[in-house]
């Protein structure tokens, strides 16, 4: 059955580059993004790599934690540290999933239940592995975002979506499009209009159904 929204994430052991955890404990009370890729030492892969290394700080203080995974060992992936680290100018200081029996991959429905990867495969053999889950500290899925292989993912567009996540996670707004942190937000439909000003103060009614507020601190 596929995952959806508001899933619990499914729970698993493995090993990485960091040592051996089991992932529900070790996202404990933080935010997590688990991102995925077809093969070590591939392109696309390592400038996405370096994109989070250069971003750890961004991660932090959002009180996000991401880990990698990808289809080859961690001896693999500990050899490819040393070229992400290169072409980023950032050491990557989070952990990489061996997942070479593809036990993550199914689990997250990022292959089909059958699909096996042969002795000198190649990154097209597992070319449905670039996904992206944000994972609340309650362990529910909150948003996926999944690229073709030959697309590099924005990670500006995932710092957007944890920004916005978080807050509509802390009060009862929802974002328009193109949002950025510290614009103006939707006011949930849940709210009368002397609820929300009770809550934000002033509102914008710019159509019964679409009210907007500053950004609640």
């Amino acid at each position: 059955m596929s995952l959806r929204i508001n899933d619990t994430a499914p729970d698993f052991t493995a090993e990485t580059s960091e040592g051996t955890i089991n992932f529900h404990d070790w996202i404990g009370d933080s935010y997590a993004v688990l991102f995925s890729h077809p093969k070590d030492f591939t392109p696309v892969c390592t400038t996405e790599f370096g994109a989070v290394a250069r971003l750890a700080d961004e991660f932090a203080k959002r009180g996000v934690k991401p880990i990698g995974s990808s289809v080859d060992s961690v001896e693999e992936h500990l050899k490819w540290k040393s070229d992400i680290e290169g072409f980023a100018g950032a050491p990557v200081t989070f952990p990489i999933i061996d997942d070479t029996s593809l036990t993550v991959a199914k689990l997250y429905d990022m292959l089909p239940a059958e699909a096996y990867l042969p002795d000198g495969r190649t990154a097209a053999d597992s070319a449905a592995v670039r996904t992206t889950f944000i994972i609340g500290p309650d362990k529910k899925i909150r948003a996926m975002i999944i690229y073709p292989m030959t697309v590099g993912r924005n990670f500006d567009e995932i710092l957007r979506v944890i920004d916005a996540v978080q807050l509509t996670d802390r009060a009862e707004v929802a974002t328009p499009a193109d949002w950025e942190k510290g614009e103006d937000v939707i006011v949930s439909l849940g709210l009368s209009d002397e609820e929300a000003k009770a809550k934000f103060g002033e509102i914008d009614v710019k159509l019964p159904y679409l009210r907007t507020t500053k950004m609640p601190s």
